[in-house]
């Protein structure tokens, strides 16, 4: 009996330290960049108006998590900023991405035509291939991950096994642990995690957004494609297509 005790004594504590190792809550600060030069590439910029470019720019977005749930949106901004309304679209600072890994739904609030929507969806999958390279981020050992989207869009992607939830930026998700790193090349897009708040508790901000027009029936996904098309000019597209757009990844 005093060796059982005397094993319990030895071993709990490695196990209870082992389990704080994994990291069931928290919130991390994401840097998402575009490289501004080569975005813009397609418009035939002179030399000279490309040298006077910030070839960057930046802002940072807000990911909360729990074991099963997440919440992705951008930092508030001064509206006077001149990176905020040089950086974003009309409306990106208000759109939102809630996922529920355990029922595999998702809802994004995004902006469009002016107008913030509450879209509901099923989480995407995405295959990925483990990689054998490793990259420190943020003080976390992250393995190296390749995927691709909509068929042609290649995605690299840094993940650590020591956060539990399987998610990350953007609601890119599906690895073995939280994504940290990632990039887009076809959009010239990277997001890094700069901070990682470990092990608190953010249970009211993980909720779903509430606030926003919905396009859940038939009716309304008609006059939502409608309305996407007469300002974005891509009439001929079909349907699934445009929604596909609508709903996709980056937000």
């Amino acid at each position: 009996m005093g060796r059982f005790f005397l094993f319990l004594f030895c071993v709990l504590p490695f196990k209870l330290l082992a389990q704080q190792l994994f990291i069931p809550n928290g919130k991390i600060t994401f840097e998402k960049k575009i490289n501004m030069v080569r975005a813009l590439s397609e418009l035939g910029l002179s030399d000279d108006v490309k040298a006077s470019m910030t070839k960057y720019k930046s802002n940072n977005w807000d990911l909360y998590f729990d074991r099963s749930r997440s919440i992705y949106k951008a930092q508030k901004k001064d509206d006077n900023d001149d990176d905020l309304m040089y950086f974003m679209s009309p409306g990106e600072s208000t759109n939102q991405l809630y996922a529920d890994y355990t029922n595999k739904t998702r809802v994004l609030k995004k902006n469009l035509m002016g107008d913030d929507y509450l879209l509901k969806d099923t989480i995407p999958k995405i295959n990925w291939k483990i990689m054998h390279d490793i990259r420190i981020i943020s003080g976390y050992e992250c393995r190296k991950a390749i995927g691709r989207i909509n068929d042609t869009v290649y995605v690299v992607a840094f993940y650590t096994d020591e956060i539990l939830l399987r998610g990350g930026p953007e609601g890119f998700s599906g690895l073995p642990g939280m994504i940290l790193g990632l990039a887009i090349p076809r959009l010239n897009t990277t997001w890094f995690a700069t901070k990682v708040e470990a092990f608190t508790n953010f249970n009211n901000e993980i909720q779903p957004p509430t606030k926003g027009k919905r396009a859940e029936t038939d009716r309304e996904l008609k006059k939502l494609i409608e309305l996407f098309t007469r300002y974005n000019g891509n009439k001929n597209e079909k349907p699934e297509e445009i929604l596909k757009t609508i709903y996709g990844f980056v937000l």
